[in-house]
């Protein structure tokens, strides 16, 4: 890796691997390629990280040097309904060491009901990113995105970023910038 010249926000330096080429980025998904070009054209700095595959926040967080599970989007799909006829999906955004709570949720949305997507919806949702890789970018997928407030307390963030064996750290400031979601307590 190597370092950004020039960091401004922060005291925490960021690093940038040198494999942001779609060569290197074939063996995962075109998301990943995606969040990439994004955080380019707007110039925002990031780092990335290839590991072994993970699924939970609890293994991300075990293998991510230099940040917390605290510091990790934990990216969580679900199907609100608020009547027979008014159902639809939505992405909630918390730290890795968080629960979503069903009743704020709820009041949220005045829902009737509230669900987990199903790895078969994720994978038709999100053109095949594999529940534990999905990132913190609905608006990629065109699902409305809510963040609890208690990640963007972070300067800097971490999440899979659309591969469970690729993942993307950057400002949480930047985030905000790029995906504009809805700021609203969920834990």
């Amino acid at each position: 890796m190597t370092p950004f010249q020039g960091v401004e926000e922060g005291s925490i330096p960021f690093t940038r691997s040198r494999m942001t080429t779609q060569s290197t980025l074939s063996p995962y998904h075109p998301v990943v390629t995606q969040i990439i070009d994004l955080l380019e054209t707007n110039s925002f700095r990031y780092e990335t990280f290839e590991h072994e595959p993970v699924r939970t926040s609890e293994e991300a967080a075990k293998i991510r040097n230099g940040y917390t599970i605290q510091q990790g989007a934990k990216a969580i799909i679900i199907r609100v309904k608020v009547s027979s006829a008014n159902k639809r999906f939505v992405m909630l955004v918390m730290p890795g060491d968080k629960r979503f709570d069903n009743d704020k949720i709820k009041t949220l949305f005045k829902a009737k009901n509230i669900r987990f997507a199903t790895e078969e919806e994720v994978l038709e949702i999100t053109s095949g990113v594999q529940p534990g890789g999905v990132p913190p970018f609905g608006n990629l997928f065109d699902l409305e995105v809510i963040v609890d407030p208690l990640l963007l307390e972070n300067e800097k963030i971490i999440f899979n970023a659309g591969d469970r064996r690729f993942s993307i750290g950057m400002l949480s400031t930047d985030y905000l910038k790029l995906v504009k979601p809805l700021v609203s307590s969920l834990v």
